[in-house]
């Protein structure tokens, strides 16, 4: 699939595995993504309930699902630019009127400015690039939290043609300390970051803005 565009990918990952490529109920799903999500959303305490969370590159809804089980959002936001993805995620919110999900860019959000308590962005921000936090961080109200994670650079061996497809500005980090710059470069305080467990590790960050 050289030469074929990001959204056109994991359209076509949809049609490659019909029940789902990140479900917990598809035989063939990826649980490490799962996984990451669910662990991204237990690092959050949000207090009082949020009335806002945003899901960035939310694909099928992993992240978005966890979030509205465990912190009761008012409203949620899902953006992902692969339709095939949305149709996947709005399927297991059908009649949930707290939940929107959006076909559009990570960057920018069509967001106002402090309208947001939470961000989250499960396994994707490589995929989205170095502008995404910043982007973030004007969507998040004062106080408000972002968890992302990233892979670790030693683990992640994307394909030649996957790679060309990557955003060129954001590499994934090599240790903790590189995981949190990025936190800290787009103006989060309060930053911590935890690994996941091998053969696929990921960096968990989580940040906030200040009050």
């Amino acid at each position: 699939m050289a030469g074929v565009s990001l959204p056109a990918r994991f359209d076509a990952a949809v049609d490659a595995h019909p029940a789902g490529p990140y479900d917990p109920d598809a035989h063939d799903a990826d649980p490490h993504h799962l996984a990451v999500a669910r662990r991204l959303v237990a690092g959050l305490s949000p207090a009082p309930r949020p009335e806002l969370v945003v899901d960035v590159a939310t694909g099928t809804g992993f992240a978005a699902v966890a979030a509205l089980e465990a912190l009761a959002p008012r409203r949620l936001v899902g953006v992902d630019l692969s339709p095939r993805m949305i149709e996947k995620a709005a399927a297991k919110t059908a009649g949930d009127e707290r939940v929107e999900w959006r076909v559009g860019p990570a960057v920018p959000l069509d967001l106002p400015d402090a309208s947001a308590d939470v961000v989250l962005c499960a396994s994707a921000l490589h995929l989205v690039g170095a502008t995404a936090p910043p982007e973030w961080r004007r969507v998040l109200r004062p106080g408000g939290q972002v968890a992302f994670s990233i892979p670790v650079a030693a683990d992640f061996h994307p394909s030649p043609a996957f790679a060309a497809a990557l955003p060129a500005d954001l590499t994934a980090p090599a240790d903790e300390a590189g995981a949190a710059h990025i936190a800290r470069a787009a103006g989060f305080e309060s930053v911590r970051v935890t690994t996941t467990a091998p053969p696929r590790r990921s960096f968990l960050v989580f940040g906030r803005v200040p009050a």
